[in-house]
């Protein structure tokens, strides 16, 4: 889905917002943004953000306020920050990964929540179906599960003669796109090449999850969309320029922070 069918969507759930009545100026409707990450390297995300409400009619700052919680890649303040951003009487909370979605759920079971996903929204417990979501939670799916065997297919044809594929994973944010692991996994050994699963949940687990591909000589690499990942984008695309290995992301971000030609598949 683009940007501008999703900020339609978030448009469409702040329709019933007063903007005014008469001579009374009726309450600013709020958008609670929840993010995992951290601002700096969401700036551009941010900007199309509100080019896209400004876009549908909304103004930050003349009749739309936007309230923005930063978990800065610690995931243990998302419940806190959820809590604290529904007593600022939000009317609609976006956030982007499963983790802020649902620690806003757990916050809320009235006020609307959008989310943007990586992987089966209904298997990491968010909504009832894809086609009726039910409950205060709807969103739009990236379908990175379906894109990954493409993705590893690209990849082949990048690097013919990899045997040995490493794969960068996030498990702490990442609900709901373990078995996609599991499948590039089964896809990888299908193929007669070696899989080399790392977890990466923090800034030093990168690094970690690095040492280890070097260490047993990873081939080529396949990042699984986190927004950990997207928020050390430069971390992530500098380590593996230094290691020589090649790289596909599922977000163009990575490529412009420097990645080589292999990168952003």
């Amino acid at each position: 889905m683009k940007r501008r069918e999703f900020i339609t969507l978030l448009g469409s759930a702040a329709a019933a917002w007063p903007l005014a009545a008469g001579a009374q100026q009726a309450p600013m409707p709020v958008v609670g943004f929840l993010s995992s990450s951290s601002p700096r390297p969401y700036a551009t995300m941010v900007a199309a953000f509100r080019q896209g409400l400004k876009e549908v009619g909304y103004v930050e700052g003349q009749n739309v306020a936007i309230e923005f919680r930063w978990a800065e890649n610690d995931l243990r303040r998302l419940p806190m920050l959820a809590a604290d951003l529904i007593r600022q009487t939000a009317v609609v909370a976006t956030s982007g990964g499963y983790a802020p979605t649902h620690a806003a759920k757990g916050a809320t079971a009235t006020i609307p929540i959008v989310f943007v996903s990586a992987g089966d929204p209904v298997a990491a417990g968010l909504v009832a179906s894809i086609n009726r979501p039910a409950g205060n939670i709807t969103g739009v799916n990236f379908f990175t599960r379906e894109l990954g065997a493409k993705r590893l297919e690209v990849l082949r044809e990048i690097v013919p003669k990899a045997k040995r594929i490493a794969l960068l994973f996030d498990p702490a944010s990442s609900v709901g796109i373990e078995a996609n692991l599991g499948d590039v996994e089964a896809a990888i050994r299908t193929g007669g090449q070696q899989p080399i699963v790392a977890r990466a949940s923090t800034i030093g687990d990168i690094d970690t999850a690095f040492a280890t591909f070097v260490s047993e000589r990873a081939d080529a690499l396949l990042v699984i969309s986190s927004p950990l990942f997207t928020s050390r984008r430069d971390q992530v695309v500098a380590l593996a320029a230094r290691h020589a290995i090649p790289a596909s992301y599922s977000l163009r971000e990575f490529p412009v922070a420097g990645g080589d030609g292999f990168q952003g598949i």
